[in-house]
């Protein structure tokens, strides 16, 4: 078959799933914005970036969106018209408006949305917390952002979440569209190994059974519970005085209301706390490449992980694989992974208290913990693992006739 896939930040969540699927004989392009730069698997054609919307107000995401939309369907006709490329199948994130006209481009296609998260005024991550919420009143602009959400799948013959959480954030009328299956965790890598070693600026080397608290965001903000980790350090610190703390992520934003102008969140909460801490066994990497990720996890004897209900991030699953001690939010996406005492630890996400408590439990007895350590990485294994499990079933999600 002839397969395309649409994402402005190609490969995404298609990293494994694009070349598996040319590796098995499929003719496999992908469509991405002209910006993305990064390293592809297959073949990559690029679409110009859509001038900014002028547009204001609740219509503002949908103007955005759309007119993406339509700048993707122009580019997939001047594909075909140029090229004779006629997709088969075409595959693409629905939460950029990139696959909103497709389908009058190609009619006869099988259009496949990837459904990560549908905004809810309620229940979910908008207003879970009170200290970033704005306004008192309905939140009509999280109902107006969701309108290209609804018509990207609509739109599709299928879809895909990777959670079933994340899935039962759509409509009901919608929901028997979507198959839940993960992107996949590459367990033969992500493991634990005896030899991984992680060396920090200062120069001092950690390794697996040292006593190290890690702390992942791609962007260390609220939404991902920087802030209350933030909070729980300085009585994890005095209690643990040979932890150290490693910290991974950016300063900028990913999800949720910008830091004042000038400023960044983790400036702003480091300062609220830092009077509180040895910031001489705080370690702040900033963003890290994959084999430095990957040895913190093999090495660190407490991963600390929040989010507000929101998308499950991979850096969560991999720390499992990886064969870490999880102390995890009790929010909806997490608990469906994470079962308290069996494979990891939850605490509610506002608890400061108990955030300190747990942490300093889990760094002061190891072995005692080792159980759910073990049975981490058999949940991942067993229900998430890449070439075994999650990439066979999207293999036979593409190519089902």
């Amino acid at each position: 078959m002839k397969i395309l896939f649409v994402h402005q930040n190609f490969p995404g969540q298609f990293l494994h799933l694009a070349p598996a699927l040319a590796e098995r004989g499929h003719q496999v392009v992908a469509l991405t914005a002209e910006r993305n730069q990064r390293a592809s698997p297959v073949p990559v054609l690029r679409y110009r970036d859509p001038p900014e919307s002028k547009v204001t107000g609740a219509a503002r995401t949908y103007a955005e969106m759309s007119e993406r939309g339509a700048t993707v369907a122009r580019a997939a006709l001047q594909l075909t018209r140029t090229k004779g490329f006629v997709p088969d199948v075409v595959f693409g994130h629905g939460g950029w408006g990139e696959t909103l006209f497709l389908k009058e481009i190609w009619p006869a296609a099988r259009h496949l949305t990837y459904a990560e998260f549908y905004y809810r005024a309620t229940g979910a991550d908008t207003g879970y917390d009170p200290e970033f919420q704005r306004g008192d009143g309905p939140n009509l602009s999280v109902v107006a952002r969701r309108a290209h959400l609804l018509q990207a799948l609509v739109e599709s013959d299928a879809a895909l979440a990777p959670t079933a959480w994340q899935a039962s954030t759509f409509p009901d009328e919608l929901r028997g569209k979507i198959s839940v299956i993960h992107d996949g965790i590459d367990t033969d890598r992500v493991r634990p190994d005896a030899a991984a070693r992680l060396t920090l600026p200062n120069g001092r080397v950690l390794a697996p059974g040292d006593e190290v608290l890690s702390f992942v965001n791609r962007n260390l903000e609220p939404y991902r519970g920087y802030h209350i980790f933030m909070r729980a350090l300085p009585k994890v610190m005095a209690a643990r005085p040979d932890a150290q703390v490693v910290i991974v992520g950016g300063e900028g934003q990913s999800y949720g209301p910008a830091p004042g102008k000038g400023q960044s969140w983790k400036q702003i909460f480091l300062d609220e706390v830092k009077d509180g801490l040895d910031l001489s066994r705080v370690h702040f990497l900033g963003n890290v490449p994959y084999p430095d990720f990957l040895s913190l996890l093999q090495v660190t004897r407490v991963h600390a992980y929040l989010t507000y209900p929101f998308v499950l991030s991979w850096s969560m699953l991999e720390a499992m694989s990886a064969g870490a001690l999880i102390v995890g939010s009790r929010t909806a996406p997490v608990q469906e992974v994470i079962r308290a005492g069996e494979n990891g630890l939850l605490v509610d996400f506002f608890d400061v208290g108990s955030w300190s408590s747990t942490l300093i439990d889990a760094l002061a007895t190891p072995e005692r913990f080792m159980p759910l350590r073990r049975t981490a990485r058999t949940t991942i294994c067993d229900g998430y693992d890449l070439k075994r499990h999650s990439l066979p079933r999207l293999i036979d999600f593409v190519e089902i006739e």
